[in-house]
Order: C-alpha cells, then structure tokens, then sequence
C-alpha cells in the first residue's frame, strides 16, 4: 500500500499477522476514483486462534467481498504457498477478478529465462485461475510498482465488458463446428444460442436442448474460445446452459 501510494499511510513489518484490520485508502487514478483495500492475512485453515486474529481474517474475507478486483501478494522468495492457493481460492468462490503481485522481485537472482520460469511456475500452482496476470515488482525499489494500478484498472474494465449479442453468437456457430458437443446416451447436446445478460462479473447464458449434457471439458472449451476473442484478462466468467426443452429442466 505505502508503495503504490508513495507515502506512509499503513504500518508495515517483515513479521507476518502486523495488519489485523482492513483500510480503506481512497485515491485519484487518471481522474478515476479507486479505494484500495489493505487487509489482514489469512492463515491457514485451523490455525486461525480466537480474538483479535480472528476478527482479522473475518475482515479480510469482508474486504474480498467489497472489491472488484484484488491483488494476490505472493512473497518472490518463498513462491506460491498453501496460504497463497488458499486465499486465491476465496477470491475464486467470491467471482472477484485477480492479479498475482508478485514482490521482492529484487531479491531473486536472474537470467533472462528467471521471470517465464517464475511466471510457469505460479501459473502451476495457481492453475485454477489461468486467466490471471502475474506481475513482478518490488516495493522497496519500486521496480514495475507503476504496473499494479494500471493492470488492476485494466482488469476491472474487463470485468465490465460486454460481447455484442451477434458477435458472441457468431462465435458460438465458429466453436461448435469446429468441434462437436458431446453426446450422451445417443442424445447430442445442441446449443442453439447465447446472450450475455450481465456484467460484474460477466455472465453468460447458453441455450441448449439439455443442460445435462454439457460436459465440463466443453464448457472449459467455450470459455477459451471467448477468451481468445475477448479477453476477459484476470477475471471469472460464469457460464451457465439453460435447457430450452421443458423435459430436461431441473
């Protein structure tokens, strides 16, 4: 937080569990408004203790809620924990979009391969959320610190994104020649079309004769093709496959 405010508004520590309480620091970005949110840590599941520090990781979940989109610190040193995978995945099951900030980036010794290494590496261990951007900065020499707002607001505006109705049906006509949907019970899923009827996160609802024989490995190949034409950079998108025949609704 000092860091991308250039000024000490947060009291900072090497000790892990120094904030235990979310701040809220509202700021000008290029004429646009923007409230970061410092929170506490997580812990890891059943070493959460009574009290203060509990109070903190219940803020910090809270904090998650309240944002659009939110930054995963991920020391450089120590690389993706179980607390960092932890803390992604609640940002997952809130819809929130993601950045992976990844810091102390001067400390580690480098090649020119050392950040596609790292950057693979995380994308490993955080394989859940591929569509999230990784950055490398430092805090204490404000390497690439610049990068942080600039994606964020970037991924925010992502979140925002409408398809055009026709475009995203052309698409949909592109993918399923290209590759079949599957049949189940000699019983082929047809989708017929899609529409995108809300934002924030984007949500897109499908067609089809049957939603039971969507298959996730089908799903998973609409979303890319979605992503490859419009992005959708560190943010969820939520499918959905509505039957349009009568017997096979739920």
């Amino acid at each position: 937080l000092n860091a991308l405010l250039r000024e000490e508004r947060a009291i900072v520590s090497e000790v892990p569990g120094t904030t235990r309480d979310a701040i809220d620091t509202p700021l000008q970005w290029y004429g646009q408004k923007v409230v970061l949110i410092d929170t506490a840590g997580i812990p890891k599941r059943g070493s959460v203790v009574p009290g203060v520090e509990q109070y903190g990781v219940l803020r910090a979940l809270k904090a998650i809620e309240r944002a659009d989109v939110v930054l995963v610190l991920v020391d450089a040193t120590e690389g993706v924990t179980a607390q960092d995978a932890h803390i992604t995945g609640y940002i997952l099951e809130a819809n929130k979009s993601v950045v992976v900030v990844v810091n102390k980036w001067d400390l580690v010794q480098k090649d020119h391969a050392t950040m596609n290494a790292h950057r693979a590496h995380i994308q490993r261990q955080l394989k859940f959320v591929p569509y999230a951007p990784v950055l490398f900065v430092s805090a204490l020499t404000r390497q690439r610190i610049h990068q942080v707002l600039e994606t964020a607001t970037r991924v925010y505006q992502q979140r925002h994104q409408r398809i055009p109705t026709g475009g995203l049906n052309d698409l949909l006509q592109d993918a399923v020649a290209r590759h079949s949907p599957p049949s189940k019970a000699f019983k082929r899923l047809k989708v017929s079309y899609a529409t995108q009827p809300t934002v924030d996160p984007p949500t897109l609802v499908f067609f089809v004769n049957d939603r039971r024989l969507v298959h996730f490995s089908y799903q998973r190949y609409l979303e890319n093709r979605i992503r490859e034409r419009w992005g959708f950079e560190g943010t969820p998108l939520r499918l959905r496959f509505q039957s349009r025949d009568k017997k096979s609704k739920r």
